[in-house]
C-alpha cells in the first residue's frame, strides 16, 4: 500500500507466466483404452438382448448374490437366475412379430411351417407366413444371444465376487478376456449376418 492509500498487487504475484492450477490429466494406457472401448461395445451388444431378460437379471442379481457376498444357498439362486435369462434370451431370439390389418402388433414363435401365433388372434396366409419360416440363422442368434448375456454377468461384479470370492492372477486375467472375445466376436458375426426378426422384448421397427 503507498501513501495515498491504494493497495498494488506485488508484481511476483501476477506473473502471467505462472502455470494455472489445472486438474492433472491421467493418461491411460492401451489396454485400458481397449478394456474401456469393448465395455462400451458390449453395452451396445446387450440392446440385441430381450430386455425383459436383461432388467430381470439386473433387478434380481443384487438380491440373490448379496450385493456380492453370497452364501451356498444364493450362489445356488445366482447360478438358477442365470441359467433361467440365458434360457429365455434362446427362446425368444426365436419369437418374431407383424402388425394385423387392424394395426396391432402380433407376436408369435417361428417354425419350420411359419409363425405360430400365440394368441391365436389372427392367421397368415400361407405364402405370408413363409417368410416367418425358421432357418439356420436362426439358432446362430440364439447360441450368440447366451453368449453375449454370458458377457453381461460377467462384466456383474456382485455376479463374480459371488462366485470367485477371491479369484487367483488367473481367474481374474480369464474373466477380463472372456468377455472381450465374446463381445469382438459376436459384434462382428452380428453385423455381418444381422437378424431381421422383432420378437418379444426387441425393438419394433417401423419396417
Amino acid at each position: 500500500m503507498d501513501l495515498n492509500g491504494e493497495y498494488r498487487v506485488p508484481q511476483d504475484d501476477c506473473n502471467e507466466e505462472a502455470p494455472l492450477l489445472l486438474p492433472k490429466t491421467v493418461e491411460r494406457s492401451l489396454i485400458q483404452q481397449a478394456i474401456s472401448q469393448t465395455f462400451q461395445s458390449t453395452a451396445h451388444l446387450a440392446n440385441l438382448l430381450p430386455t425383459g431378460s436383461v432388467l430381470a437379471f439386473q433387478l434380481l442379481a443384487p438380491i440373490f448374490t448379496n450385493q456380492g457376498d453370497c452364501d451356498p444357498v444364493g450362489r445356488s439362486m445366482t447360478a438358477v437366475l442365470i441359467a433361467l435369462c440365458g434360457l429365455s434370451c434362446f427362446f425368444l431370439s426365436f419369437t418374431d412379430s407383424f402388425k394385423d390389418q387392424a394395426g396391432n402388433i402380433c407376436y408369435g414363435f417361428a417354425t419350420i411351417r411359419g409363425l405360430w401365433v400365440i394368441d391365436g388372434s389372427t392367421t397368415l396366409p400361407p405364402a405370408l407366413a413363409a417368410k416367418y419360416s425358421l432357418r439356420f440363422i436362426d439358432f446362430m442368434h440364439a447360441f450368440m444371444s447366451i453368449l453375449i448375456f454370458a458377457a453381461v454377468a460377467l462384466f456383474d461384479q456382485e455376479v463374480v465376487s459371488c462366485f470367485y470370492p477371491a479369484p487367483s492372477d488367473e481367474t481374474k486375467e480369464l474373466l477380463t478376456t472372456i468377455p472381450i472375445g465374446i463381445g469382438v466376436i459376436c459384434s462382428m458375426l452380428f453385423v455381418a449376418f444381422p437378424t431381421q426378426r422383432h420378437g418379444i422384448g426387441f425393438p419394433i421397427t417401423s419396417s
